[in-house]
C-alpha cells in the first residue's frame, strides 16, 4: 500500500484521519500529525501482554472494559462532541480501561478513559512523559501509569479533585501497585509485569 503524502504542518481533524488508508500509524495532537513507531519492541509487547492478562482477569464480570493498541481514543473540547470534523486529538494508548461504556463506539472511544497505561520506548519517551501526560490530565483520565521497560519501573499518577495529576510514586522490583480507580481491589505485582 502506498504511503500518503500528508502535510505535517497542516491541522487535521478526526474526519480527515479516517480517510487515510495506508499502513502508517499516526496520532493527532490538537490536529497535528505525530507518527508512531512502525512496531514496538518485543519487550514492549511482552510487558503489554502481561498487563493485558492481569487487567483482563480482574475486569471479568465487572462493568469496565479494557482495550489495547491500536485503538483510537478521541478527545474533544466539549464533553460529547461527536462531529468528527470538530475532533482534533486522537491517541492510541498502549492499554486503557473505560468504565462508562457509553463512550465505546464501533471504531473508537469517545472521551477520556478512566485508566491509561503507556509503555515508554526511547523514541516516544517525551511524548508519553510530557505530551500525552498533558492531554490525559486536561481531559480527565483518572489514573495514568508510565511504564519504563529498560529500568523495570512504573510511575503512577492519579487525578485529584482540581483536575491535576498527583504523583503517587515510582514502583519497581517486587512492589505491588494498587490501582486507585478500583479502590485498591486490584494490586498489580510488578514481578508479573516484567516477567520474561
Amino acid at each position: 500500500m502506498e504511503t500518503l503524502n500528508l502535510d505535517m504542518n497542516k491541522r487535521y481533524t478526526y474526519a480527515d484521519y479516517l480517510t487515510w488508508m495506508d499502513d502508517v500509524r499516526r496520532e493527532l495532537y490538537d490536529g497535528f500529525i505525530r507518527l508512531m513507531t512502525p512496531a514496538p519492541s518485543m519487550r514492549h509487547q511482552e510487558i503489554s501482554f502481561n498487563l493485558s492478562g492481569i487487567l483482563r482477569y480482574f475486569l471479568k464480570d465487572k462493568k469496565c472494559k479494557g482495550f489495547a493498541a491500536p485503538c483510537d481514543v478521541r478527545f474533544s473540547k466539549s464533553k460529547r462532541q461527536k462531529d468528527n470534523k470538530q475532533i482534533f486529538t486522537v491517541l492510541q494508548p498502549d492499554l486503557f480501561v473505560v468504565c462508562d461504556l457509553t463512550k465505546i463506539e464501533d471504531n473508537s472511544c469517545l472521551g477520556a478513559p478512566d485508566f491509561v497505561i503507556e509503555i515508554v520506548s526511547a523514541k516516544n519517551s517525551k511524548r508519553d512523559i510530557h505530551d500525552k501526560f498533558e492531554i490525559y490530565q486536561e481531559h480527565g483520565v483518572r489514573e495514568y501509569w508510565i511504564v519504563f521497560p529498560n529500568d523495570e519501573n512504573v510511575s503512577v499518577f492519579v487525578l485529584d479533585e482540581d483536575g491535576k495529576f498527583q504523583f503517587k510514586g515510582m514502583f519497581a522490583g517486587d512492589d505491588k501497585i494498587p490501582v486507585h480507580i478500583f479502590n485498591g481491589d486490584l494490586e498489580v505485582d510488578l514481578t508479573e509485569v516484567f516477567e520474561q
